[in-house]
């Protein structure tokens, strides 16, 4: 059940601000009794009540009395000031991220080889974007088939984002597609790469009937290879990601006549 402690208040502070929408204009011992609300804590909790702005205090009578602001006006400051400390906790978050940023230096890259897997289309789409975040030269895909299993715009705007700011940090994207595969996507997902990608310099696209499999090769030294399903050739099983730089450049050898031999795609 919710309650105005959700909201930001202590239990006192809720309690007494209930009581005096109960009570009506009333005195801190007064409201110290029926809130039951010790009287040696009773003008702390009004003073927070104040500061939040959801009580407010007759200064000219004697002894002093509080009225409660009426409650769609009192839960609307709340909220607001909700809003604030959440705004003021992302700025301090982002300034954590920037600071760690300049902090934080990953290993440098060996010729040792690892891989890891993804099973599953949301972890597969999560694996590729979270690859293509880390390039820092270039981005190779290739793209043979449209999975039934993914949300084709959803998808469409992750894949188009971690382009777009791969783009933005100087690296260069080529993207091949079967004509096939062109034909088949909405006609929202083509505005949207023709609109934010195509418009840069580093970014190319292609299509060739020579494209058999979907995969993706990250500067060169690293290769995401989807899996479909065994029973089922429409749909993604996993996705396999491999850091080695000797197959990733066998790829790119088998890879760069292909691309020499198709068709450029202008998606505007």
């Amino acid at each position: 059940m919710a309650s105005l402690r959700d909201l930001g208040l202590s239990e006192y502070e809720a309690r007494v601000y209930r009581t005096l929408l109960d009570t009506g204009p009333t005195t801190a011992k007064e409201l110290s009794r029926e809130s039951e609300v010790p009287m040696g804590r009773i003008y702390d909790v009004l003073a927070n009540i104040e500061t939040h702005r959801l009580a407010r205090s007759q200064n000219a009578s004697r002894p002093k009395k509080y009225v409660a602001v009426e409650p769609e006006t009192a839960l609307d400051r709340l909220l607001d000031d909700r809003h604030q400390e959440l705004e003021a906790k992302a700025d301090q978050y982002e300034a954590v991220v920037d600071e760690l940023g300049q902090t934080l230096d990953a290993a440098e890259s060996t010729d040792e080889r690892f891989w890891t897997a993804a099973v599953g289309p949301e972890d597969t789409i999560d694996l590729l974007v979270e690859r293509i975040a880390s390039a820092d030269e270039s981005v190779v895909m290739v793209a043979s088939m449209l999975s039934a299993q993914f949300d084709v715009d959803a998808v469409g705007d992750r894949v188009a984002e971690a382009l777009d700011a791969a783009l933005d940090r100087g690296v260069e994207v080529s993207l091949l597609m079967r004509p096939e595969l062109v034909d088949a996507l909405p006609e929202t997902v083509g505005e949207r790469y023709a609109r934010v990608l195509s418009p840069s310099e580093r970014f190319r696209t292609r299509t060739s009937d020579a494209v058999e499999h979907t995969f993706t090769v990250v500067d060169g030294a690293e290769t995401c290879i989807e899996v479909g399903h065994p029973l089922d050739r429409t749909k993604v099983f996993a996705m396999i990601d491999l850091a080695d730089a000797g197959f990733a450049g066998e790829v790119m050898t088998e890879f760069e006549p292909r691309w020499e031999r198709a068709e450029p795609l202008d998606l505007e």
